[in-house]
């Protein structure tokens, strides 16, 4: 009986090899996306001069009262309007990185739009962020502001996902308004 037991134990683990196997590519594949994505995060940090703040460094920020402007770069209708950084003001950008100034990528809006949002304290901080690390308009709004002399930038790449997924409150702008 012992016997029969050990080897049906045998060929359950012989049986589940093949498919463990995969779970291990699995797990590698997914790393080399994970790496793929901060590399990109990492090239773009440095190419836009900015620096970068995690969901729960914002979070506490937020709490602390710290005076800063947090702009939202996702689309008005289809984003901002159903759920933001509370106190978060709404700005436009592409994917797609802009290296210059294109009103037709930013709703229309000019680039002097942009410089009055931002203010002229260039001392400023000012947190950009967009839907989650994969979406680049962030990295055009932070890389923006640097471009125009502000030294406090930050990026905040999580985004609205990672806010909500952090769980925290996000502000939202009622139909009838």
């Amino acid at each position: 009986m012992r016997k029969r037991l050990l080897l049906i134990l045998l060929v359950i683990l012989v049986a589940a090899a093949p498919a463990s196997g995969s779970l291990f590519k699995n797990k590698f594949e997914k790393e080399i996306a994970n790496e793929t994505l901060a590399v990109k995060l990492a090239r773009e940090t440095v190419r836009g001069g900015y620096n970068l703040v995690t969901a729960m460094e914002l979070k506490a920020w937020l709490d602390q009262k710290k005076p800063m402007l947090v702009i939202d770069t996702m689309p008005y209708e289809s984003s901002y309007k159903k759920g933001h950084i509370p106190g978060a003001k709404q700005f436009l950008f592409p994917i797609q990185e802009m290296e210059s100034w294109d009103r037709n990528k930013t709703g229309g809006k000019s680039l002097e739009d942009f410089k009055a949002l931002l203010g002229p304290d260039k001392q400023r901080t000012i947190v950009i962020y967009c839907g989650f690390v994969k979406c680049g308009r962030s990295h055009n709004g932070a890389g923006w502001a640097v471009k125009l002399g502000y030294k406090n930038v930050f990026r905040f790449p999580g985004g609205i996902f990672a806010w909500k997924g952090a769980g925290y409150k996000v502000e939202k702008i009622d139909k009838g308004k």
